[in-house]
């Protein structure tokens, strides 16, 4: 085969090749226009309205909170001072609305083990490390009574509202990364040994 033929070969694989891929990527808009057709009842795909799709800020409230725990299947309560409130992993989270127009949602954990003493310095710079090394959630720890509490927080300002999508994402932060975080202390932490009191 000449240089030639070679040319003529390679350039007609080419345009097969390119004919099968326009076919393909036809397809594949076909495919995701009946998708996106099917899941908003429009033959466009676009939502009817961003409202019914869910896509469009809305102000935060406790129902919505608790709406999105209930779709979930989490148990939860809420507390006397309207707080959204649940045990996950054996640690008690709440659901707060902050701020002078309830706009900042804080999900908050505190983790249910308790701090031996000789650990307490080592707890101490996890949190110092933890704090340094990541973004979520925001740890410390607080004196309550003789023992040392540790809490995780997540806050997300929605002074403009949230989605329905935000407000679930920012929910699974709060309790995944706290979580996450208690058990790196509990580690560090073992129950009392045998020669303990």
């Amino acid at each position: 085969m000449t240089g030639a033929d070679r040319r003529g070969a390679g350039r007609r694989a080419l345009h097969r090749a390119r004919r099968a891929a326009g076919a393909v990527g036809r397809a594949a808009q076909g495919v995701g226009a009946r998708v996106a057709a099917a899941r908003t009842g429009r033959a466009d795909g676009r939502a009817s309205s961003p409202r019914a799709a869910g896509t469009s800020p809305r102000p935060l409230s406790s129902a919505r909170v608790a709406d999105d725990l209930t779709r979930r299947g989490y148990r939860f309560r809420t507390d006397d001072d309207g707080d959204v409130t649940g045990t996950w992993d054996g640690n008690r989270f709440w659901f707060l609305l902050l701020g002078d127009h309830d706009e900042i949602l804080q999900v908050r954990g505190r983790w249910a083990g308790s701090v031996p003493g000789h650990a307490r310095l080592a707890v101490l710079q996890a949190v110092n490390d933890w704090n340094r090394e990541r973004v979520w959630p925001k740890v410390y720890a607080r004196p309550e009574g003789d023992d040392l509490a540790l809490y995780a927080e997540v806050s997300v300002d929605f002074e403009h509202g949230a989605t329905d999508e935000q407000l679930a994402a920012t929910v699974s932060c709060g309790l995944v990364t706290s979580s996450q975080f208690f058990s790196t202390v509990g580690a560090m932490t073992p129950g009392p040994g045998p020669d303990a009191d």
